[in-house]
């Protein structure tokens, strides 16, 4: 197969991205910290992993110090850089809360979300110079960005994507490609995790996080131009024998539940979709299918995901979360261990970030020989 543009996808899942970063490390290590090209022109990403994809883009011209800022980032974050977790702002929410659950048919008001992401905001506005990914693009060091969100009205999933002039918008069912100029409005819109954080606003329709009804996670990494897809996943699908409980699940529970279906089922059924279209696509050469009007061509894919259980990682830093927050976690059973899916998600905490990212460091350089084919790189 001809090498092709490579694309980077990294998917959603909260505090979860940090993995992504520790896999970046390695893969820059695998690629040569002295390499200053980018060895991904397209780079998609949604949720959290959206912050990861637009920080990349925006240093593409040298992908050795994109990655050492994204990891300075996630090294020393804390909650406060994400959301308001000081006592006054989770008594105003759960008041909040409390009172349209009582008296909201009085003032016909519903509250936005659980938290207050404006630090967030803040935060990317200061660290990241979206004006840059004109620049990279027109340089050459990058082909194309994408931010996927999803539509609250439409229901529909929109990649919002910047890049080179060739590339066309689509539509297919449910999903929509539309060319943007980027800003910090699409990053906090497909990070809105539901009910956590507030939707936002962009035209005329109020979106979401990027990994609801995102019924193809790879397909706007297809759709930019890529031959060959690097997948870095924030969680893995529970591999587990079904066990018994006679406990019934707290709502802690119910909505990791909820949040996994949200961020890991997608991928998994995109995956396997395109697993199987390559299959059936080695059964013709590159000529039958031209001669057969067929469109489609291979793509090569490599997914790196966790090796180990992120709510288990998280149940070991749960102390790290301010006192205030830990007690409304606590109410709902996000503390415990079979409610500690939600905890993963939200726990944007220096010591659990820097598990993650020495797990994704790990898991990806075990991997190294297949990193370097993708990459194209012969070590030997």
């Amino acid at each position: 197969m001809a090498e092709g543009r490579a694309a980077l996808v990294l998917t959603g899942g909260g505090a979860r991205a940090a993995y992504q970063v520790g896999a970046l490390l390695a893969i820059r290590d695998v690629w040569g910290s002295k390499r200053a090209e980018n060895p991904f022109p397209i780079v998609c990403g949604t949720s959290a992993g959206a912050v990861n994809a637009v920080a990349l883009a925006v240093f593409s011209a040298n992908f050795d110090e994109a990655v050492r800022k994204l990891a300075f980032i996630w090294r020393n974050l804390r909650v406060d850089h994400v959301y308001r977790a000081d006592t006054l702002a989770i008594a105003e929410s759960v008041l909040r809360w409390g009172s349209a659950v009582f008296f909201g048919w009085l003032v016909n008001q519903s509250p936005r979300s659980l938290l207050d992401n404006a630090p967030l905001g803040e935060l990317l506005e200061a660290q990241l110079d979206f004006s840059a990914i004109g620049r990279s693009i027109a340089d050459g060091h990058l082909h194309a960005i994408s931010v996927t969100a999803s539509g609250y009205t439409s229901g529909e999933s929109l990649a919002f994507y910047q890049g080179a002039d060739s590339l066309e918008p689509w539509r297919r069912a449910q999903r929509v490609g539309i060319r943007t100029e980027l800003k910090v409005d699409h990053l906090l819109a497909s990070s809105a995790i539901p009910f956590v954080f507030p939707a936002v606003r962009i035209n005329r329709e109020y979106f979401g996080d990027g990994s609801m009804r995102q019924l193809a996670p790879i397909s706007p990494a297809i759709h930019l131009g890529a031959d060959r897809i690097l997948v870095i996943a924030g969680g893995r699908r529970s591999e587990e024998a079904r066990q018994r409980s006679d406990t019934y699940p707290s709502p802690a529970q119910v909505a990791g539940h909820a949040m996994s279906s949200i961020f890991l089922d997608g991928l998994s059924m995109d995956l396997e979709r395109l697993e199987r279209i390559n299959t059936t696509l080695s059964a013709f050469t590159a000529e039958q299918r031209l001669e057969a009007g067929i469109a489609l061509k291979p793509i090569e894919t490599l997914v790196i995901a966790p090796s180990q259980r992120l709510d288990y990682l998280a149940t070991r830093h749960r102390n790290a979360l301010p006192n205030s927050l830990r007690l409304v976690l606590r109410g709902i059973g996000a503390m415990r261990k079979n409610g500690s899916v939600l905890l993963s998600y939200l726990l944007f905490e220096r010591a659990y970030t820097r598990s993650l990212m020495q797990l994704g460091y790990t898991d990806a350089m075990s991997r190294r020989a297949e990193l370097a084919r993708f990459l194209r790189i012969d070590e030997g």
